[in-house]
């Protein structure tokens, strides 16, 4: 499956952004998704994951009550809505797809994951 992120760019703190995911070559349906990111000289990490169905998902404490992750397997596409953006979301934001079993421990492991995005770059700054 190819992956390909978009909606990323220059924010200022406080503000919202709508990052999206679309996957091709397979079906959408049979991947657990996440999202992930970098910043300059830190190690990747987890930001979100969702099950196939999108019944179940799970977030990074960072996050948690201000990023929504969603999924529309019709359209092959996986969402991550960012507000109250902080400066430390600065990062490059990578989705990636997982083949295997669902738990939320699972989700949270970039090692889980058999596929990923180029990334797109999000920038909080004032």
């Amino acid at each position: 499956v190819q992956l390909v992120e978009s909606g990323g760019g220059l924010v200022q703190p406080g503000d919202s952004l709508r990052l999206s995911c679309a996957a091709s070559g397979r079906t959408l349906g049979n991947y657990v998704m996440g999202w992930f990111r970098q910043a300059p000289g830190k190690e990747r990490e987890f930001v979100a994951a969702i099950s196939r169905s999108g019944s179940s998902t799970t977030y990074a404490d960072s996050v948690k009550g201000r990023f929504t992750i969603s999924r529309e397997n019709a359209k092959s596409t996986v969402m991550l809505q960012m507000n109250s953006l902080k400066p430390e979301d600065t990062a490059v934001y990578y989705c990636a797809a997982d083949f295997g079993g669902w738990t939320p421990f699972q989700g949270s492991r970039a090692r889980s994951y058999d596929y990923w995005g180029q990334g797109t770059q999000v920038t909080v700054s004032s």
